[in-house]
């Protein structure tokens, strides 16, 4: 059974990564639009001098910022010096380490994966989907084209409701049966608001039935 799992998860992850060998035209267009006129290769790891930076979108340039920050937090987390994490990457020096946490570099998905391996492995999804968008345009692009796109949105929305429950502490000391009396309490909550809102979204919009609305 482990052996089939195993498998199972090679294979997902082969046909994940085989996704950076082919991009459609579709996915060339939108990289085009959303990360200015630099072609950046997806298998490579490039460190990127400051003309080549001015290359990028104001847009591209901030999530290799977060990504590199995202790298930088993991590591410091896990104690780990730069020369410590090159060794465990395998990584001839710390230079393209350094690149990275500075947001000046794109990355290939197989050292991204590696990261998140080691970074990250008690909570992947979330780390390894930052790393794409901020070092691996080309592949984000191709994973946009594929509805991947809206994946940020909703893990960054996962990640307000628990530092919201994490910010809470009196709630997570309370006894199990008096959690779950409130955790009905807030799904309760959460379905009226959702329903209030869906409420409110619908009235404000525009009645194309109205006397004196034009008619295309």
């Amino acid at each position: 059974m482990a052996d089939k799992g195993e498998s199972a998860r090679s294979n997902l992850l082969g046909q994940f990564a085989s996704l950076s060998g082919s991009l459609s035209k579709k996915a060339l267009g939108a990289l085009t639009r959303r990360v200015g006129g630099l072609t950046l290769d997806i298998g490579r790891t490039i460190i990127l001098d400051r003309a080549q930076r001015r290359l990028l979108s104001d847009e591209q340039r901030a999530w290799m910022k977060r990504a590199g920050e995202a790298i930088q937090d993991a590591r410091q987390t896990a104690g780990l010096s730069l020369d410590e994490l090159a060794n465990a990457l395998d990584l001839e020096d710390k230079t393209v380490l350094q690149a990275m946490e500075q947001g000046s570099a794109t990355v290939s998905f197989d050292l991204i994966l590696r990261l998140t391996s080691l970074l990250a492995r008690n909570d992947p999804i979330p780390f390894l989907i930052q790393l794409v968008r901020g070092f691996n345009p080309r592949l984000w692009a191709l994973a946009e084209d594929w509805g991947v796109g809206r994946l940020p949105g909703m893990v960054e929305r996962d990640r307000q409701w628990m530092n919201i429950y994490r910010g809470n502490e009196a709630a997570r000391q309370l006894p199990q049966a008096d959690f779950e009396r409130v955790m009905a309490f807030c799904e309760s909550a959460l379905t009226m608001a959702v329903q209030f809102q869906q409420s409110a979204a619908a009235s404000d919009a525009p009645d194309d039935n109205a006397p004196g609305r034009r008619r295309g």
